[in-house]
């Protein structure tokens, strides 16, 4: 009885207080005014995503810390292991073996717009610099020796010389659970992608917690104009939730949408907004959305890699079960915390 549905286009944001949850595929009006708002270079139209693996599933005794031209062994300096990235190294066979498994793959047929770049490999506005690693590949055998997988500056410590090949992994969260595989943007089938990836020396027993993927989507820069309570920086009665904030998933979304609406509600009555504890999963989405890296953001669905490490010395001996129990009782504990606490 207090709800009223009305079925029309919103060409523009409304004034007052409102949700924004217009999905991947916003309309044209609304995107214009919505990049009029926060900024032309903060609205995308397009993702091209990166696989992300855990960091616990990565073999350190084969993959090692470095930065191109900064890397010195961990025995000289009484151990410590330097550099902002993990690398892969490969060796000229197995760079071999990768290449050929790669072009071999299975790939998710594209659309529109899309297809082109399958077609030619050459990327229009919206992809450029995100060409897929495996039309990378396609343009010749040492491409991505020269691309994304460029040994220069790196030294094997195992070896004592420069690999043939090296992938690269980036931290992808505060935490430092999550690595993102660099430049490896890719359309691959999902099960193809664990197949090949896995190739990888030091990815043998890869988790991967987001695959790579394409897709047509428009979505804002949330780490740029998004607090973790979802409201627009610059306008305190707006919020936007679901797909445009950069949350991937259908729960997550539809998570993030009861949020926005529960803070929208708050303001409307002169209560604060509900930031959510980061130790409970819509807490922790909200928080990497609106604080990762502004440069590189891409969406990112629910995952426990986002949540802070439980902290009892046992937390790491546990298995994959009992440490995801674990978050969740955590999660549904400070969760009653957080909501006994709170005003209503």
């Amino acid at each position: 009885p207090r709800i009223g549905l009305i079925r029309e286009e919103t060409p523009s944001i409304p004034d007052g207080p409102c949700v924004i949850a217009s999905g991947p595929l916003t309309s044209e009006s609304l995107a214009a005014d919505i990049a009029r708002l926060a900024g032309q270079e903060h609205l995308y139209f397009y993702y091209a995503l990166a696989p992300i693996v855990a960091a616990e599933s990565i073999d350190m005794s084969v993959a090692f810390r470095a930065s191109r031209y900064a890397w010195r062994s961990p025995a000289s300096d009484g151990g410590e292991d330097v550099g902002d990235y993990i690398n892969c190294p490969l060796t000229n066979d197995e760079y071999a073996r990768f290449v050929e498994a790669l072009l071999g793959a299975e790939r998710i047929t594209l659309r529109g717009f899309e297809r082109s770049i399958l077609e030619t490999g050459v990327p229009d506005r919206f992809f450029e610099g995100c060409l897929p690693v495996e039309i990378i590949a396609a343009r010749g055998f040492d491409s991505l020796a020269y691309g994304p997988m460029r040994p220069v500056g790196l030294i094997d410590p195992r070896a004592g010389t420069r690999p043939h090949a090296v992938v690269q992994l980036r931290q992808d969260n505060l935490a430092a659970t999550l690595y993102n595989l660099v430049g490896f943007q890719t359309n691959l089938t999902w099960p193809e992608q664990k197949r090949v990836l896995r190739m990888i020396p030091g990815l043998e027993n890869a988790e991967f917690v987001r695959y790579g993927q394409m897709h047509r989507n428009t979505f804002i820069n949330a780490p740029s104009l998004l607090e973790p309570t979802l409201q627009f920086r610059e306008r305190r009665d707006l919020f936007f939730a679901g797909q445009i904030t950069g949350v991937e998933g259908y729960m997550g979304n539809a998570a993030t949408g009861l949020l926005a609406g529960v803070n929208a509600a708050r303001v409307m009555q002169g209560l604060g907004p509900w930031t959510l504890p980061q130790t409970t999963m819509l807490g922790a989405l909200c928080w990497y959305v609106t604080h990762a890296e502004p440069k590189t953001f891409q969406p990112m669905k629910a995952n426990f890699g986002l949540m802070p490490p439980l902290e009892d010395s046992d937390s790491k001996r546990r298995g994959k079960r009992e440490r995801s129990r674990g978050y969740a009782e955590r999660a549904l504990a400070d969760l009653d915390s957080f909501l006994a606490s709170a005003s209503w």
